[in-house]
């Protein structure tokens, strides 16, 4: 078999599927670190196995008679894989446009080495079995790469699988349980990475929940039942709405910040929050309360100062949206409800935010700290997060802003060895701040290389305990690891707020 061109499309299948791999798989989806992909990544492991071992036959041997009629079968095998996964994959996540473009490019290309593969493997079929000795220079070494490639990426995604079980979120209605029976929520914002958590909280408990969503197809993946709506504009004015969470909106982190994007940002924001304004006034049975998610942004940049609600702020971009949105939510106190705007920090779970970012190259061995290190990190525990936005609602003492963080912010040098601990990993290799600097902007300067130490002083006086004040045991907790529960017992408070 020493075809020019039936190695270049193996060649081509063995790029293409990497950056399948590496861009989809891990960089876009992180499939591995998500628990509703269990089967789709024992497909996956399995049918990088098997490519291994194509790889290194076909890369090295001709393997002739029974031997050819086992190459035949697994590239059947793999035919008959790889169409399952594209079953899976459509009923469990979205796939992006890049990546359906990608796997039908994958398709066809398996298809012409098919075409140009099988008739050798017929003929060698026709031979008395054996092994013979086969080399195709360059071909025959990137064969080996592939291989070793392929069966570190299979052992991985097994491995994955199997850990998907221990990473799967623990029962939703317990972090309900502060609100009173029958409530009905109005969620914005529902499909994403907190309002998902929150809508499967709710339902749980056995609330009424409307959420709202730009893509109703996204609210397939949320537990039942709920109505969806496009438009707020959808809901009649006597239906009876308890309690408003506002999480919709342009992502701040979602992409360098041009002007054009600032803007977006903001108006996404503001826009939003006026159509719940309008909402709200034509309710003949206005909600309570107005559960706001702004951020703690809010504050600017403040180096090492301990902030509080009570604290000032710094002029910064994040601070403008931040300000832009609680300002037009506090416009809804005009109506008689009472507003709380949560500034909300860095929200940690496998599914999304920063943490899902950073848990490759963690488990891969290159993370570490990002610039110095230094940089305060202020955190919750997403569904820590999920019980102060039901405690917000149930509290009437709480309006205004309210830091959604943990008590104990920790600079970033330590939030990288924690991570790499809970891992299992080294975490020493840093980020340098200087190309940050250069390719991020203000982006780099005010999300990535400053930071807020931020301390949730009225959610604590209003009593509200968290359930993973300390980093380690949060990390823990989140990523199902074993670990001693009597060092992370609740903090006293009186210490955490003399953390300076």
């Amino acid at each position: 078999m020493t075809s020019t061109v039936l190695w270049s499309l193996i060649a081509i299948q063995i790029a293409m599927g990497a950056f399948d791999t590496l861009y989809h798989h891990e960089l876009t989806e992180r499939l591995a670190w998500r628990p509703s992909q269990r089967r789709e990544l024992l497909l996956h492991g399995v049918r990088n196995l098997l490519y291994a071992l194509l790889f290194v036959s076909l890369g090295w041997f001709e393997l002739r008679g029974v031997f050819a009629d086992i190459i035949t079968a697994i590239l059947a095998s793999e035919l008959i894989i790889t169409l399952a996964d594209f079953v899976e994959e459509d009923m469990s996540r979205k796939l992006p446009a890049t990546e359906r473009i990608n796997h039908t490019l994958l398709a066809l290309n398996y298809g012409a080495i098919l075409v140009l593969l099988v008739p050798v493997l017929l003929s060698w079929a026709h031979e008395p079995t054996g092994v013979v000795r086969s080399y195709h220079q360059n071909w025959s070494w990137l064969a080996a790469v592939a291989a070793a490639a392929v069966i570190a990426l299979g052992l991985r995604d097994l491995a994955a699988a199997f850990r998907t079980t221990r990473l799967a979120p623990k029962a939703a209605g317990a972090l309900m349980t502060a609100l009173p029976r029958n409530q009905t929520v109005l969620v914005t914002g529902a499909t994403g990475f907190v309002g998902s958590r929150l809508v499967g909280a709710l339902v749980a408990q056995g609330h009424s929940v409307i959420a709202l969503t730009r893509d109703p197809k996204k609210a397939l993946a949320l537990p039942p039942p709920f109505r969806v709506v496009t438009d707020l504009e959808q809901i009649p004015s006597d239906t009876k709405i308890d309690a408003v969470v506002h999480l919709a909106g342009e992502s701040i982190s979602g992409g360098l910040w041009t002007e054009r994007r600032k803007r977006a940002v903001i108006q996404s924001r503001v826009d939003i929050t006026r159509a719940v304004e309008a909402l709200v006034a034509r309710l003949a049975h206005r909600p309570a309360a107005f559960v706001n998610a702004s951020a703690i942004g809010w504050y600017g940049l403040r180096g090492d100062e301990a902030l509080t609600e009570f604290g000032d702020f710094r002029s910064c971009f994040s601070h403008d949206s931040c300000e832009a949105c609680e300002a037009a939510a506090l416009k809804l106190m005009r109506l008689g409800i009472r507003v709380v705007n949560l500034r909300v920090g860095l929200v940690l779970g496998t599914e999304g935010g920063l943490l899902a970012r950073l848990l490759t190259p963690f488990e891969f061995g290159l993370g570490g700290p990002i610039g110095s290190g230094r940089q305060w990190m202020s955190w919750i525990a997403r569904d820590d997060l999920v019980r102060l936005i039901a405690h917000a609602i149930v509290t009437p003492s709480l309006t205004g802003p309210v830091n959604a963080t943990a008590p104990a912010p920790v600079r970033n040098r330590e939030f990288a060895r924690e991570l790499g601990s809970a891992l299992h990993r080294p975490a020493f290799l840093p980020l340098p701040a200087l190309p940050l600097r250069l390719l991020g902007g203000d982006f780099a300067k005010e999300l990535l290389l400053g930071g807020q130490c931020v301390l949730p002083h009225k959610a604590l006086k209003s009593g509200f305990a968290f359930r993973h004040p300390e980093l380690r045991g949060a990390l823990q907790s989140i990523l199902g690891n074993e670990f001693d529960r009597r060092r992370h017992m609740r903090l006293d408070v009186t210490e955490r707020m003399k953390l300076t």
